[in-house]
């Protein structure tokens, strides 16, 4: 297998990942289990950026900050700017509600916002990927659509 049949494969598991995130995030939010759908929104956009960063060979320490991870996809791709910022604010989403303790609860409005938020980086990134690295798209959900 040559490198850029390796690097589509691996971006591609990354955007598998992400999908399921988006899905998962919104089973969630139908439930009304926003605090687990918020974590998923996080981690959606965190494994697109990563697939990004996959395909174009670029080393990403192992880390959920999207600020950071929005920073070296900028290096490749400028024109991602507007995006890595409006994602910026999910990586709280990565520990913020996972643990007892948190007065903070956000409201299914907050929660639709930042799924579309994370559907957006999903979109932007897969915009940019090549057609092999596109995760596979059979039974999804009209959110990806």
């Amino acid at each position: 297998m040559k490198l850029p049949d390796l690097s589509a494969e691996d971006a591609r598991a990354w955007m598998e990942k992400a999908k399921i995130d988006l899905l998962s995030a919104r089973a969630l939010l139908d439930n009304e289990i926003i605090s687990s759908a918020l974590f998923h929104t996080q981690q959606a956009a965190e494994k697109s950026l990563k697939a990004f960063l996959t395909w174009h060979q670029t080393p990403f320490r192992r880390v959920h900050d999207l600020e950071e991870l929005g920073a070296i996809c900028e290096t490749i791709d400028g024109s991602l700017s507007g995006t890595v910022r409006q994602s910026e604010p999910l990586t709280a989403y990565a520990w913020k509600l996972r643990y007892p303790g948190e007065a903070f609860e956000p409201d299914n409005v907050e929660a639709e916002e930042f799924l579309a938020v994370a559907k957006l980086v999903y979109d932007e990134v897969l915009r940019r990927l090549p057609q092999t690295a596109h995760p596979n798209d059979e039974g999804d959900a009209p959110l990806l659509g």
